[in-house]
């Protein structure tokens, strides 16, 4: 892989990480209401889903592209999933944010870590952008080695935007600040996410 196909490649990745979508509210509410240490295993499960499209991609597996009703299961089960999670942040509206974080210290964090990893396994839209992503900018000259360098890169950067967006959220200046909306942020999570899959539902073809 040539060096301006990298940067190409890598360039594209890094400007999907900036467009908010499910994972992003799902850090965000962890992060403000348990914690840095919720949000890492949050980031974590987050990278490893993207991990498994990638290296699906990189095998060259296109078998959600080839099953209809594969892409189905998935697209449905993405839907149940963000409309849940929704109401599980309006539910978490109610709560405090110390209470919260307190909480998280006495639970056991990789529940947060699943719940990042289920946000980002059952994306279709994450698995559809890695295939095109592959394919169309990679390229079919590009060697085996040259697309491990690009997927550990995109797996790295997606775990270390992560974290670093759950450390800048879980400041002293950041948590004063969201401190008296921490209601209304649940609130607003719960109204996005419960909007994204209802925007899945009627853009089904």
């Amino acid at each position: 892989m040539s060096w301006q196909q990298f940067v190409v490649l890598a360039g594209a990745h890094f400007l999907a990480l900036l467009s908010p979508g499910p994972d992003f509210f799902l850090l965000i509410n962890h992060s403000l209401g348990y914690g840095r240490r919720a949000g890492y295993q949050t980031a974590q499960g987050i990278a490893c889903a993207n991990g498994v499209f990638i290296i699906a991609a990189l095998c060259g597996v296109t078998w959600l592209q080839r099953s209809p009703l594969t892409y189905a299961l998935m697209y449905w089960s993405g839907c149940a999933y963000l409309a849940w999670l929704g109401m599980q942040f309006w539910r978490g509206a109610a709560s405090s944010g110390s209470v919260s974080v307190a909480a998280a210290e006495r639970s056991d964090l990789t529940a947060f870590f699943r719940r990042g990893f289920a946000s980002g396994i059952l994306n279709p839209k994450n698995a559809m952008f890695y295939l095109t992503l592959f394919t169309v900018l990679a390229g079919k000259d590009t060697t085996m080695l040259g697309r491990g360098v690009a997927a550990a890169w995109m797996v790295a950067v997606v775990l270390v935007w992560d974290c670093s967006v759950s450390w800048l959220f879980t400041q002293p200046r950041t948590l004063a600040a969201f401190s008296r909306y921490h209601g209304l942020l649940h609130r607003a999570g719960a109204v996005v996410l419960v909007g994204i899959a209802a925007g899945l539902v009627v853009s089904w073809r």
